[in-house]
């Protein structure tokens, strides 16, 4: 198991879920994530670092 670090953004927010792509690499995969997982003040478009089973906002 791979834990990163991955660069995604999220692409929209759905609900109690986020649609995220990864922007460190092309895969053109979403992956759903619930919002739980995730900083509380995350809005469309926002970039995130996942690491070691974490996601992190970064600038």
């Amino acid at each position: 198991m791979d834990f990163g670090p991955f660069e995604y953004a999220v692409k929209r927010i759905d609900g109690d879920y986020a649609v995220l792509v990864r922007t460190d690499i092309e895969t053109g995969d979403e992956k759903l994530v619930a919002r739980a997982l995730l900083p509380a003040e995350i809005m469309e478009g926002t970039k995130l670092r996942y690491e070691c089973l974490s996601y992190e906002i970064i600038r």
